[in-house]
């Protein structure tokens, strides 16, 4: 690969926990006692459009938890939402170490809903360290659609090669592969930082 340039990060089991998975669903449907199964279905209904922005929180609550009367508010619920997210101390040290070191590009290529990666940029001062926020809720396309490698590599106008891709999925990392950025499968901090220093980026 050629010299690094940019790094790419997801969010969600890389840096913090994941924002909304079906751990969190479920610990949500047992605090506020939902049928899992109805509640489920209805996020799978919702997911996409949530996820690519073209659905905001109150839809998405209207149609998955609040369409009928119940003994708490929307506020209670996803204020119960973002308490699941929660700092992976150890990798957030190693990216504070790259965004201080000024060598290389710093950007987030992530699934999330609008409200909640706004909620876990802003609480986990991600905007300290990264340049810009590739999150399927602004670019409207989700990971592993081939398209939006294509458009984060357009964004950062950088050839593929020069471009690190940080996921601990493995379909993510294989299609950011495909699009000729170097995978890298984040399994713990010290993991990625042996990982990175093997393909050249300096800490």
């Amino acid at each position: 690969m050629a010299e690094p340039a940019v790094i790419f990060f997801d969010v969600g089991g890389v840096l913090l926990s994941n924002g909304w998975d079906r751990v969190a669903r479920m610990e949500a449907s047992h605090e506020f006692d939902l049928d899992w199964e109805d509640f489920q279905d209805r996020h799978d209904f919702m997911a996409d459009s949530f996820e690519r922005g073209e659905t905001g929180l109150d839809t998405y609550l209207d149609r998955t938890v609040f369409y009928r009367d119940r003994d708490f508010s929307k506020h209670d619920f996803f204020e119960f939402v973002k308490s699941r997210s929660t700092a992976f101390d150890e990798s957030l040290e190693v990216l504070g170490r790259l965004s201080a070191s000024g060598r290389y590009v710093l950007a987030t290529l992530n699934n999330e809903s609008r409200e909640i990666n706004n909620h876990r940029i802003d609480t986990f001062g991600l905007r300290n360290h990264f340049e810009m926020f590739l999150s399927s809720c602004y670019l409207g396309i989700r990971k592993p659609d081939p398209e939006i490698y294509r458009m984060a590599v357009d964004i950062v106008q950088r050839s593929p090669q020069e471009c690190i891709f940080v996921d601990d999925r493995a379909l993510n990392l294989e299609c950011a592969a495909l699009a000729g950025i170097t995978p890298i499968h984040f399994r713990d901090a010290a993991g990625l930082q042996n990982d990175l220093a093997a393909v050249g980026v300096e800490i």
